[in-house]
C-alpha cells in the first residue's frame, strides 16, 4: 500500500538524496523544511554543500511541473512541497506553534485529515520529534539507510572447527585449504582454527578469497616499530596494517584498545623503515569534546596544534620507542621527518580535490564522519596508497550521525567482501588497567 512520507530538515541534511529512497511512496517536504535549508546553504561544511544539493534536485524538478500540485519521481511516487502547517488547531497548547518542528507536525497531522488520504510516515533523525509524533498519534520513523546496527556489526574474525590434520598441514605449508566452511566467510576475515577434538590447539590464520584457504597472519613477534601485540586482535590488526595488498583498513574499538598507536608504527614502519610508500599522512576531523573554546589565535599550525597534539603524543611515543633510535644508529628526531616532508599531520578539512598517490593515510576519529565524508576521502586515495581508518562508534561528536549512522561503520558494511580491504574490531583495552575500566564501567 502506497504512503505518504513528510521528511524532516536532518533527513536531508543527512542524505540530500534522500527523496529518492521512498520506491513508489508520495514524499512530501514542507515548506518550513526549505526555509530551514535556507540557513544552511551558505555553509563551507557538509551541511552546507548537502543543503545546496536538495535545492539544485528540487529546482530541476521545479522545471518539470509544479511542486505545490506533485512532480513524478522516477521511483513511480510524487514529490511535493506542501503549505498546509498554517492550521495547527490539532496541536496542544503546549507545543508553540511558531518552532519550526511543530509546523512540520501540524502540516502531518491536517495531511492525516484530508479525504481518502493515504497513511502518512514522518521521517526524522530528531529523537524528540519522534517522540512527539507518536504522542499526537502520527506514525514516526528514523531515516535509517546507510545505517548499520552496532551491535551486528562484522567483527572481522570468526572461529572454526577443524580436523587435527588441518591445522598440522597449516603449520607445515603455511597454509590450508577451505573447503567448504559451514558459515560465510568474508576475504581477509581472520579465523581461529580450533581442533575439534582438542579445543585447546589452535592456529591463527586469515583466508584468502583468492586462494579459498586460511593463511598465515605475519609474523610480528619481534615488533613493529618497537610495537608488540597484546593480544590476538592486536595481531591480526597488524596484518592488515603491514600487508600492501590490503588497501583499505578499518579498526574499530573502544578507547584504548590501540588503534592508533598501531596504525601509526605500522605507518613508521612502512614509511620510513621499509620505504613502501612516500609519505605518512595521518589526519583527523576537527570535533571538540565538550565546550568548544572559540577561536584560536596564531597561523593555521598554531590553529591547529591542539586538535593534532595527540597524534603528535603518539608519534613521540614511537619515535622514543624504536630500536633504531635506543640502539643510537639513527639521531634523526620526529621533526626532521615533518622537515623531510615523509610524515604529514593535517586536518581533514583541506583534503577534498587532493590526489594522493603512493601514500599511507591514517585517518583517526573517522566515526565522526559522514558517509559522504569518507566516500570524499577514500576517492582521494592514487595509485599504491594504503587508508587506515580508525574509530570508536560510541565516542561521537559529531551532533549530526550517531553509532548506526556514521561513515566508519558504513564502510565496513559496504567494503566487507571486498578483496582489497580486512576491518578487525578490537575488545580488549591495553592502555592502562584504569582506562580499560573506565572505557568498561562508565
Amino acid at each position: 500500500m502506497k504512503k505518504i512520507f513528510v521528511l524532516d530538515t536532518n533527513v536531508l541534511l543527512h542524505d540530500p538524496r534522500a527523496i529518492f529512497s521512498f520506491q513508489d511512496n508520495d514524499v512530501v517536504i514542507p515548506i518550513v523544511v526549505i526555509e530551514e535549508l535556507d540557513k544552511f546553504k551558505k555553509g563551507i561544511d557538509e551541511m552546507g554543500r548537502n543543503a545546496r544539493q536538495v535545492s539544485r534536485i528540487l529546482d530541476g524538478y521545479r522545471t518539470q511541473g509544479k511542486l505545490s500540485q506533485g512532480v513524478k519521481l522516477e521511483g513511480g511516487g510524487n514529490l511535493r512541497v506542501e503549505l498546509n502547517h498554517q492550521s495547527p488547531q490539532h496541536l496542544p497548547g503546549e507545543l508553540v506553534a511558531a518552532k519550526a518542528d511543530n509546523r512540520i507536525l501540524a502540516m502531518a497531522l491536517n495531511l492525516c485529515r484530508e479525504q481518502n488520504c493515504l497513511p502518512v510516515v514522518l521521517v526524522t533523525k530528531d529523537t524528540n520529534l519522534r517522540i512527539k509524533a507518536d504522542a499526537l498519534g502520527l506514525t514516526a520513523e528514523d531515516y535509517e539507510t546507510n545505517t548499520t546496527t552496532i551491535d551486528e556489526l562484522y567483527s572481522g574474525e570468526t572461529e572454526v572447527a577443524v580436523d587435527p590434520a588441518v591445522i598440522d598441514e597449516f603449520y607445515a605449508k603455511g597454509e590450508t585449504a577451505a573447503g567448504n566452511p559451514s558459515g560465510q566467510l568474508y576475504p581477509n576475515q581472520f579465523v581461529l582454527l580450533k581442533n575439534n577434538a582438542n579445543p585447546s590447539q589452535t592456529a591463527l590464520s586469515r583466508y584468502s578469497k583468492q586462494k579459498n584457504a586460511f593463511v598465515h597472519i605475519i609474523n610480528t613477534k619481534h615488533g613493529v616499530w618497537g610495537i608488540n601485540s597484546r593480544n590476538k586482535q592486536q595481531q591480526f590488526g597488524l596484518d592488515l596494517l603491514l600487508n600492501d595488498d590490503i588497501r583499505l583498513v578499518t579498526l574499530v574499538g573502544k578507547a584504548g584498545t590501540g588503534k592508533t598507536l598501531l596504525a601509526l608504527a605500522a605507518g613508521l614502519e612502512k614509511t620510513i623503515e621499509q620505504r613502501t610508500y612516500q609519505r605518512l599522512v595521518v589526519s583527523r576531523p576537527v570535533f571538540p569534546l565538550g565546550k568548544d573554546i572559540g577561536f584560536l589565535p596564531g597561523d593555521i599550525e598554531e590553529k591547529l596544534r591542539p586538535w593534532m597534539q595527540p597524534i603528535r603524543d603518539n608519534l613521540d611515543f614511537l619515535m622514543g620507542s624504536s630500536p633504531a633510535v635506543q640502539r643510537g644508529k639513527s639521531r634523526k628526531d620526529l621533526q626532521s621527518f615533518f622537515d623531510l616532508g615523509m610524515i604529514e599531520v593535517e586536518p581533514l578539512t583541506y583534503i577534498r580535490g587532493r590526489s594522493m598517490p603512493n601514500q599511507y593515510l591514517i585517518v583517526d576519529e573517522a566515526q565522526n564522519l559522514t558517509p559522504h565524508e569518507i566516500k570524499t576521502i577514500i576517492t582521494r586515495a592514487g595509485e599504491g596508497t594504503k587508508i587506515v581508518l580508525t574509530g570508536d562508534p560510541y565516542q561521537i561528536d559529531n551532533p549530526y550521525i550517531d553509532s548506526s549512522s556514521n561513515g566508519l561503520t558504513f564502510v565496513v558494511e559496504r567494503f566487507k567482501e571486498e578483496n582489497i580491504f580486512g576491518h578487525i574490531t578490537m575488545m580488549k583495552g591495553e592502555r592502562s588497567d584504569l582506562a580499560e575500566l573506565a572505557a568498561t564501567l562508565l
